[in-house]
Order: C-alpha cells, then structure tokens, then sequence
C-alpha cells in the first residue's frame, strides 16, 4: 500500500440486492431508493478525504435482461451474457452516480464521479465454464423452473424463496481497466467501476473477447483492490457481522478475525452467499492489504476505519 497517502485508498463492493427494494422489487423506484441509501456512507467517507471505488453487484439486474431475453426473443435477437454485465454494468453505475452526486453536495464535498465499463480476465479452460454457480436473477417456484430445465439451464433450489438460476463463475485473474481507474482517482474522482465482477474475456489473437460467465463481484473485489494498491475493502451486505452457525440457537458475530482462521472455518460458509465474501476478504488481506471489513450497508463509514463488522487483518 501506498504509505505517502494522508488518507486512504477504499474499494467498497455493494452486493446487489443493495440495488433493489428489500421484498425484491426492482422496478426503477425503487432501485433508485435502494441506492441513495447505499451511497449514504459512502459520502461521509469522501467528505472526510479518502479516495473511494465502489464496485457492485448485478445478479437481480442480469436475470431480469435474460427474462426478458427469453419473452423477446420472437422479436429481437437475444444478448448474451456479458453483453447483460455491459448493460447493467452502465445502469447502475449510471445510477449510482446520480445518488451519490446528490449525497455528496448534503455533505459539501464537490468531488466528481465516473463510471468505468470494466473488463475482467477469465482462464477460458476454468473448471466454472462446466459446473454453473452463481445466482442470477429472480426466485420462481419449482413448476417453472423444471420449465426452463428443459430449455437446458441449471436451476437450483434455494430454500424458501424458490428455485433460482445458476450460470457459469470462473475466477477472476486480472482487471484490465485498473489502471484507467487509478487515473481517475488521482485526478479527483470518486469511480464506480468492475460491476458485477466485471465483464468476463479471455485472450483472443492479439485482443480479448466476451465469454458466456458472470464472475463473482466479492471475487473480483479482491484481485481489482490489489491492482488499485487499496488500504481497505469493505464488502456491504445485508448483515452486521459474518455468522458462526447462522440461523442457530448458538449462532455468534465473528469480529476481529483473520485469513488463516476465517478458511478454518469455510465449511460453515461454503454453501451460501457468505461463502465469496469470506474468501475474498481474505484473499485481500493476504494480497497486502491493510484489512477487509465485511458488514451492512448501513455501516460502511465505521467499517472502513475497522470499528464496526466483520474486521480481517493479518494479525491475531
């Protein structure tokens, strides 16, 4: 990291359901709602001087274009999937500047912000091209979800919510656009950038070219912090503090943690959303950076100074 910064350098990954109303509404109100409340935290940290990248989540946003891929598809050609991230990745950076735009002024902060269409780098043979992973889209009950296993998607059953969509997840190995987001910053700007984890490619003759994937965004949170020479990462969710035995009698907050402990404990994590987040904030630390903090929306400014959440370091 960067010692000769004043402030620090803070890559803040929202998930996506932090773009969507909280019983699963995604109309364009309430998107809209959902992320002036994101940004909320974000432009206290701004006004106080830091330098801040946000990158967000897309699922919601990808699976409702390939809904509307499969109603339209009599009358227009269908896109494919990293035609899906390109999109969402504009609309909602698009959006989230405007928010955040808004917020800034509350606070008296004049700092610009910019979206980058961004690029990530996937290993074509990645063993996540033939076992699908990674939710998209909405919950649908189990009647039409065998529907669309016909059709030849993968579709699982997520518990009480419903059946939902899975599609590829390679690992991320580079994010190209880094370097144009560092520029941005050190000109001034607050960047919203790698959405969605990022636009999936693989090397192509002397270029690079789309693949059918969605990359995890907590995924490439980590590899996109250490590019930018990050000081904190702050992955926003919809709780307080990552669980030992969620959900049980005995359940527990973990606070101060550490890498080599939280991977002793991946079990308790690997079946569900907590399981990308753990790892990356991880994969972070161990890459260099000062801490990772996992936590919910409504703490980002306490995360990022390592007062409040989930607190990954690499000391015990």
């Amino acid at each position: 990291m960067d010692e000769s910064r004043k402030h620090d350098r803070i890559l803040i990954a929202l998930g996506g359901n932090a773009m969507i109303g909280p019983d699963g509404d995604a109309s364009v109100t309430a998107q809209q709602a959902a992320v002036a409340r994101a940004v909320t935290g974000v432009a206290e940290l701004v006004a106080a001087g830091h330098e801040v990248v946000l990158t967000h989540g897309n699922g919601p946003q990808v699976g409702n274009l390939l809904t509307k891929n499969e109603l339209s598809a009599h009358e227009v050609p269908p896109v494919p999937l990293d035609w899906c991230v390109a999109q969402t990745q504009a609309t909602i950076g698009f959006t989230i500047q405007n928010a955040l735009d808004r917020a800034l002024r509350r606070v008296g902060s004049n700092r610009r912000t910019a979206t980058v269409v961004t690029r990530t780098v996937v290993d074509p043979d990645d063993p996540g091209f033939t076992k699908p992973s990674k939710p998209i889209g909405r919950h649908v009950p189990r009647e039409r979800a065998d529907q669309l296993i016909a059709l030849g998607q993968t579709w699982q059953d997520r518990g009480p919510k419903g059946w939902r969509r899975v599609v590829a997840s390679p690992q991320p190995l580079d994010v190209l656009d880094a370097g144009t987001v560092s520029t941005l910053l050190g000109a001034g700007f607050v960047v919203v950038a790698a959405g969605g984890g990022g636009i999936p490619v693989v090397p192509d003759g002397d270029g690079w070219r789309g693949v059918e994937a969605v990359i995890d965004k907590d995924l490439t949170a980590a590899v996109f912090g250490r590019a930018l020479g990050a000081d904190v990462l702050v992955i926003a969710t919809d709780v307080d503090h990552v669980m030992l035995h969620f959900g049980a009698a005995d359940q527990e907050a973990i606070e101060a943690t550490t890498p080599a402990r939280l991977r002793v404990l991946a079990a308790e994590f690997s079946a569900g959303s907590m399981g990308p987040k753990v790892e990356a904030a991880a994969r972070f630390v161990d890459a260099g950076g000062r801490r990772a903090v996992i936590t919910s929306l409504d703490h980002i400014p306490a995360a990022a100074a390592g007062t409040f959440g989930t607190v990954v370091t690499g000391q015990a």
